[in-house]
Order: C-alpha cells, then structure tokens, then sequence
C-alpha cells in the first residue's frame, strides 16, 4: 500500500485521542503536574499518530492541546503553531506559566532541558519529570493499540513460518537472517526497532547461531552474539549453520507502529538431550507466567516463578544466557521495545488490563547454542493471551 502525505497534525480518530488525552491528564493530576512539554518522538507518536520535530504542549485542564512545529512543514489543523526555536514557545501564545511543568527529564539532555525550563520562566531544578507519566500512560494499551499489536503479530507470524524454505546448506547466520529480513520488509515490515534511551542497539533480527549465543555483548539482551563489527556487538557473526546446532531466530515485528516481539528456535539435525529439554522448560514458563499474569500480579513475582521453574528443571546455569546473563525475563512493548511492565527480580510493576509484553525465557547450552521461545501477550481483565501465534516446538530446517 503505497503512503501519501496526509497534512492533519492529528492522525488519531478523535474519540482515540480523547481516550488517550483522558488517560494522560488523569495520571498528570495523580502526579500533581499541571502541564506537560512532550518532546519525545515516541511520545509525539503516542498522542497524535503521527512523528514531527517539534512539541506538544498538554495542560491537565481540558483546556485546548497545542502543537509545536518545526518539521515538517505543511502540517495543519486545531492548535498548530510552527515556530524555529523553544524560545517562541512562550511568545507566540503567551501561555500562562502553569504552577508546575513536566519535560521528559529521562529523556532530554541537561542543556535542551534547561533551555526549556527558561522558556517556562524556571531552572532545571524545579522541572518535573514528565517520562514516569507517561511511560505509565503508554503502559496500558487502548482497544486501537492492541488490535495495532494484533496485525503487527499476524504478519510476523506468516514469516516465521517461512523460515524453513529460506534456509540453504551450507548458509551463515547472517546470510539466513538477510533473507528473513527481506521477507519481513516485503510482508511490510517497517524495520524499526523503536527504543527508548540509549542503552540498548539492535539492527532488524538477532540471529543466533551455535557457540556465538554465548558471545557477551555489552547489551542487557536475554541473548548475546559476538556481531558482525565492534560497533554493533550483538546478534550474527558470520558462523556457518552447521549439524547440532539452534538457530534462534528473533526478528522485528514493527508492521503498524507497534512492535510484537517474538523468539522461535529451528535446529538442524538434532541437537542435545539437554537442550531440548531447556526448550521444553522455556515453553512450560511461558505458560505458567502467563496463567499467573493476571490483574494484580507483580511483576517480580512473575519473574520468581520463572526463575524457580528454570531452577526445579536443573537449568539455572544457563537461564537467560550462560556466560552472561540477562536481569529480566519480560519487557513491556508497543511504539517502543522497552515498555512497561518489566518482569524483573526488584520490578515493582502491578500487571494491569490493558498491558502488553513479551515473556522470554530462554536458555544457552554450551555446544548447542540458544534455546527457547518469546511471546507476546496481552492482558485481559479476565486472563493473558498470547498473540503470537508460530508453532513453539522446535522447528527443523531440514
């Protein structure tokens, strides 16, 4: 489908908007913030349905939003104002100072931070932060975003299925993952990996073959991999796919502008008694967390569950990773890939309706490679289901 420019500020449907809207100013009032300067491209996504440079300007009186622009041009519509610099912010509408402002001080820079605290008549110090607010808000996904996460979830499932007939003998890791990656972008994938802060690098797929699973990278990822360049250390590193190893396959699944996050694991030939039955027991935690993540469950209780599965099994020594290992076994997704709730041992997120993450508890068997399976899930008010929906068996390549 081809796209064309579309010059309203707000792609949202208005009864969208509003819901979203809703939810913002309510936490806002929780929080005691009375407006709030989003400057975030993810959070611009969020609240218009759209990227533009510029901010949005949020009051928690439902008093009128107002649009900052500065790209692109030719963006129209109720509360538009483009300017050049922060600083016009204030002049072009003589906004009254609210009594307390949130800037998303997770986010910003210290100098663009008090550049802007100046534009409100304040310092740094007296700012509010603006990011805990909304990382909550965009915790809980409305009806829209879901079914967004559901299509996404259905493409990513139709090239996950094809993964078999990609496969040729003799391939590498990343000659299998660059026809995965082509079969993704031509299911529609958009290619992004949206991640918030500047922790965590990651190009479409994590592809993870054998002994290059083991590889540490300086990524807090599940899984490691040597990469192809020191500066991307993560993920595919050349190695041939040989007979007895796992091919971990852990690809993007942006189709709407909302991500799903899904693992399966192909072999070649067969692999080790052990690491079939890591894989089995990734399955089995995957159920059970997923049968406890109800309303009301902490997040750190969920991982407990995990932990002490992996633990019962025998397979403590390799439970997310080996040589390295990864501090959570979940992570909230939508427009970004690490979202709230995170399933963590010191998490202190409650699961709520409306909550999407993806569970992954996998496993590195040294002489094998990876093992194991991700999901994503979506909390109802009744039960958490999974939307991605790819066989979780071990898949053969040949």
């Amino acid at each position: 489908m081809t796209h064309h420019f579309n010059g309203h500020i707000n792609l949202l449907p208005v009864e969208e908007q509003q819901l979203r809207l809703g939810h913002l100013r309510a936490a806002m009032a929780t929080a005691r913030v009375d407006a709030i300067l989003v400057s975030d491209i993810a959070n611009i996504y969020y609240l218009t349905g759209r990227v533009f440079s510029g901010y949005v300007y949020v009051t928690a009186e439902e008093m009128p939003v107002v649009y900052f622009v500065k790209r692109p041009s030719g963006l129209e519509g109720d509360g538009v104002v483009y300017i050049r610099k922060p600083e016009q912010i204030a002049e072009s509408l003589e906004l009254a100072i609210p009594a307390s402002i949130g800037l998303e001080l997770d986010l910003l820079p210290f100098s663009m931070a008090s550049r802007l605290a100046k534009v409100f008549g304040r310092d740094a110090a007296s700012i509010a932060n603006a990011s805990p607010v909304l990382r909550a808000v965009r915790a809980i996904k409305t009806p829209l975003q879901q079914r967004m996460m559901r299509d996404s979830a259905i493409q990513q499932d139709y090239v996950y299925r094809q993964v078999p007939k990609l496969y040729r003998e003799g391939m590498t890791d990343i000659e299998l993952q660059i026809e995965i990656e082509r079969a993704l972008r031509r299911r529609g994938c958009l290619g992004q990996f949206r991640i918030s802060g500047d922790s965590m690098e990651l190009y479409m797929a994590n592809i993870l073959v054998g002994e290059n699973a083991d590889s540490p990278t300086p990524y807090d990822f599940a899984m490691g991999g040597a990469g192809l360049d020191p500066s991307l250390p993560v993920g595919a590193c050349g190695e041939i796919i040989r007979e007895g190893n796992s091919v971990m396959v852990d690809a993007n699944g942006n189709f709407t502008g909302y991500m799903t996050d899904m693992t399966r694991t192909f072999t070649l030939g067969e692999i080790a008694p052990l690491a079939v039955k890591a894989h089995e027991t990734s399955i089995e935690i995957c159920r059970a967390v997923a049968a406890a993540a109800r309303p009301g469950a902490e997040a750190r209780h969920l991982y407990s569950l995990a932990e002490s599965m992996a633990a019962e099994a025998g397979l403590a020594e390799y439970f997310m990773g080996h040589r390295q290992k990864a501090g959570f076994v979940g992570h909230g997704l939508g427009i970004e890939i690490n979202e709230l709730p995170v399933i963590a041992p010191r998490s202190r997120d409650i699961i709520a309706p409306g909550n999407t993450f993806a569970l992954e508890p996998k496993f590195v068997i040294p002489g094998t490679g990876a093992v194991g399976i991700e999901n994503t899930y979506i909390v109802g008010e009744d039960a958490t289901e999974a939307i991605t929906t790819t066989p979780q068996q071990l898949i053969s390549l040949s």
